[in-house]
Order: C-alpha cells, then structure tokens, then sequence
C-alpha cells in the first residue's frame, strides 16, 4: 500500500490482470447513437411522472418550475460537454469531480449519482406498471412486471454494449413518433381555459387561478419539472465505448437536450390544454388519459392504443438506457476502489455484468413500493446533490487550470455553470420543501430523510474503508490533485 500524496488516502498496487479483467468495448457508440442515449434516458418522463407536479403548483407553477429547470439542465448540458473532453472516463461526474476536488469530491459526487440512477428505474418500472395495466386491462401484480422487466433488460446488458445501444436507439426512435403522433392528436382540442381549472386553495400564499397552491406551489413542483430532463447528464458515462469522446459526447449532450426542450414544452402546453391539468395531476399514465378523456376522443381509440402501447416502449427506452448509466459509473468507482471491486469484474463480451445486477436487485425491490412520485422525490435528492458538484467542479477546473486543452468550451464559462449552480441549489431545496412520506413498513418517513441516509451511509464506507485502499492507476486517479 502506498500513500497518495494526498491527505487522507492511501493506494494499493495491483497485477496487470486486474485492469485486463476490467475493460469496456471502445467503440461502440459514435455520436447519433449518443444523442438517442440522452434521449433515452430521459424520455420516460414525457410519459409520465410530471404530471404529478400539477397537484404541487398547478399549472402555472409546474410551468414556472419546468422554465427555470429547462435552464439549469441547458446551462449545465453546456458545462458537461466541455468537463466530458477534459476528463473522458466511464465515471461521468465521478471523473470530473475527482479532477477538480480529488477522491473526497470525486466520491461523494459518484455515490449522489448512483443513488440517482438506481432509483430512477424503480420508479420507471412502477409507471411501466400503470400503462401495463391501461393497455392490456388486466390487474398484473407490480412484482411480475418488475421481475420480468429486470431480468430481461439486465441479460440484453449483460450480453454486449454495442447490441443494448443499438436497441435502445431503435425503441427511443419509436417513442420519439409516438409523441409527435400524440401532440398533433390534442392541438384540436385545446383551451387555454383548461389549464388553470385546478381549485384555488384559500389558504395558500399567492394562490390564483394560475398559482393554485400559492408561490409554494413553484417550490413544490420543481422535483417533477425536473422529470421532463433527468438524467441527461448521463451521456458521459458512455465516455469508454465512444469512438472519439472529445467529438462526440458534446454532440451526443447538447443535441439530446434540445429535443427534450421541445418535448417539454408541447407536452405541458397539449396536455393540460386538452383535458384540463384536474384530469391529469395524479395520472400514472397521462398521455393515453388525455387522449382517452370525454372531452378529447371519450374512450380507447386506434390512437389511444398506438400511443399507449409505444409509450411502453418509451418508458422501456428509459429504464433500458439507465440501467446502463448506473452500471458504468459502478464499474468506473469499483474498477479505481471506491466501491467494491467485484463489482467492476466484466465477461468475455466485456460488459460488466456484476455492475449491472447488484443495483438491478435493489431497483427491483424498490419497485415493489408501487410508489412512483416518491421514487421520483429520492432520485432527485442525488440528481441535484451531484448537480451541484459538477458545476463546482467546471468552475473549479476553469480558475485552477485555466490552460488544460478543452475540445470544446462551455459558452459563457462559468458564468453558465454558475447559474446551473444556483438553480441546482434551488432544486435540492425543493426536495425538502416538497418532502413526502413512503410507506416503510407500514410506517410514513420522508423521502428526503431515507435518500439522506442512504447517502451517508455510503459516505461512511468511503470514510472507514475504502478511502485506505484505492487502485493505483486507475483510469482518473493517474493524476492526483
């Protein structure tokens, strides 16, 4: 074991076959196939889950809330594509963080998001549930719709990299279609009437016909605006599959990014504006509602069917694709120690397949709460954590190493990522403003207490073990800070 030259850490040395057990296929994701990634694992959200943001703001306050998020995840799109050419690893924000603040910054940014990407799914797979259950209508139990989803999902990854993105951008392809089919469906029937048809509450402070629930509303629907975009940032972690990263992720960010731009806002002004935002504020499956309102086409058309049944395959696009994220930033932090290093252990097809299981199991058994708003609020909590270290991070990496070539510079400089800062500041407070209570055994505790404790129970890791024995030349640790 050596000491790093750094306060607190410590290296072990490790044989050459440790790093050739541990290699992803370079290669097999160019540009297209990046911007369909971001697309990806972001696409869900179009489908369901925002919607719940109408019963916190109304109408005005979601839409408030998904301006000033659409912002942040812009600004912060921006300052991601220039840190994914200076450091373009399989960690994604981990890497970055590491560069800028060393293994403490690197860690706690990692761990924010893996809480991110494990839970996301789960909440995927309960939504997956509710237009399961629309399109076939039958009650199927949540526990055989997420087994069944995991395993088969979890087995494409395993096989290979190159064959899980191809499919992923084939089904992304679809559902992309299947909401332009869906937009030009409702433009008949909307009123701006519609949106604002949420009951006043009397007792709220700045409560109007278009703040139902007041300025707190804002506050309270900022975690479900940001489902329009989460998890865009994950593009970087395909970093070591990529044919030219330098090129190719600020393509595969920005050009994701302003596609979902568009979505967000056709969707919230066509939505609401079809059936009312009354009709969709608490909807698993909002879109075929609105399609199958009185008020639109009064029941199940071909319409309804189509969208309904590719609107599966846009939540499967998403669940697929962040499922892949999560495994990367596991096999990148177990592959350099900070977790442990059987997780980064890959097959012959070089996937990593143990990174790819274990967090599936705890997925899988999240799922299995059924509550997908809540699922949501926990995934947030690391979402905006991280956020907030990235965007330090660029600034930090700007003011510290102002000459380290950059392929590709943030417009503004930090000025942008500053910005992205404050709002990703905003957000996180906005999960403990908004907090909500899951079910735990019969018993109501908050999302933001159990994400909490999550993550400090992964930063005790780190503190009592893992910080002693880091590999030495992993990929990001070769230059200490």
């Amino acid at each position: 074991m050596e000491p790093s030259g750094q306060t607190g850490v410590e290296y072990d040395q490790v044989g050459k076959d440790y790093f050739e057990n541990r290699q992803l296929k370079r290669g097999a994701a160019g540009w297209l196939l990046l911007v369909g990634l971001g697309i990806a694992y972001v696409i869900s959200g179009d489908y369901a889950g925002w919607n719940f943001g109408l019963g916190q703001g109304g109408w005005g306050g979601l839409m408030i809330a998904s301006v000033l998020m659409a912002i942040m995840y812009t600004f912060m799109c921006f300052s991601l594509a220039e840190l994914a050419t200076v450091a373009p690893t399989a960690g994604g924000g981990y890497g970055f963080a590491r560069r800028a603040f060393g293994p403490w910054g690197g860690y706690m940014t990692g761990v924010a998001i893996l809480i991110e990407y494990a839970i996301a799914p789960a909440a995927i797979a309960v939504f997956i549930g509710g237009y399961m259950r629309s399109l076939f209508e039958v009650d199927i139990s949540q526990w055989v719709i997420s087994a069944g989803f995991y395993a088969v999902f979890l087995g494409i990854h395993v096989y290979g990299a190159g064959e899980a993105l191809r499919l992923i951008f084939a089904i992304t392809a679809l559902a992309v279609v299947a909401l332009i089919v869906w937009v030009v469906a409702m433009v008949p029937f909307f009123d701006s009437a519609k949106l604002f048809d949420i009951a006043v509450s009397p007792d709220a402070v700045g409560a109007s016909p278009f703040l139902p629930f007041g300025y707190f509303g804002i506050w309270a629907a900022i975690p479900f605006a940001m489902w329009f975009f989460l998890a865009i940032e994950g593009v970087p972690l395909a970093a070591e599959e990529t044919s030219d990263p330098t090129r190719d992720l600020p393509r595969g960010l920005i050009g994701g990014m302003f596609v979902l731009l568009a979505f967000c806002a056709l969707i919230m002004v066509f939505g609401p504006g079809g059936v009312g935002s009354e009709a969709l504020k608490a909807n698993t499956n909002p879109l075929v509602a609105a399609l199958e309102h009185p008020s639109t086409y009064g029941g199940p058309t071909w319409i309804s069917k189509f969208v309904n049944f590719v609107g599966l395959a846009g939540l499967i696009a998403s669940f697929f694709s962040i499922i892949y994220a999560y495994s990367r930033l596991v096999f990148a932090m177990s592959r350099a120690g900070y977790l442990p290093r059987g997780l980064s252990l890959t097959n012959a097809r070089q996937s990593p397949w143990v990174a790819l299981i274990v967090p599936g199991i705890v997925g899988f058994l999240l799922s299995l709460t059924g509550q997908g708003d809540q699922l949501i609020l926990m995934a947030v909590f690391g979402a905006t954590i991280s956020y907030i270290l990235m965007m330090a991070s660029h600034i930090k990496l700007r003011l510290s190493e102002p000459n380290l070539p950059r392929a590709y510079r943030t417009p503004g400089g930090i000025l942008t990522s500053g910005t992205a800062l404050i709002l990703a500041c905003i957000a996180l407070m906005a999960v403990f403003v908004g907090d909500q209570k899951m079910d735990v055994f019969g018993t109501p505790v908050s999302v933001a207490f159990l994400s909490a404790i999550a993550y400090f129970v992964f930063l005790a890791y780190f503190a009592l073990y893992s910080r002693h024995h880091l590999v030495a030349g992993a990929p990001g640790e070769e230059d200490p800070v």
